[in-house]
């Protein structure tokens, strides 16, 4: 049996969505074990004089606790 945790992570990129969800994976597995995966839960665009500036997520990460 295993038991998992989620946890919430907002995270910004110049670059894309997919930079946004990288960026988030690859820091939650520097202060996290046992990341299993993630869900996009939002996503959202900053934008200045009619140009996306920003791409934003919030994503649910999943990883699994040590017995």
């Amino acid at each position: 049996m295993s038991v998992a945790r989620v946890t919430t992570l907002s995270v910004r990129s110049e670059t894309s969505f997919e930079d946004a969800v990288a960026a988030g994976i690859a820091r939650a597995n520097k202060t996290l074990r046992g990341v299993s995966g993630a869900w996009v839960k939002e996503q959202k665009v900053e934008v200045s004089d009619g140009a996306i500036t920003a791409w934003e997520v919030v994503i649910e990460v999943t990883f699994v606790l040590d017995e």
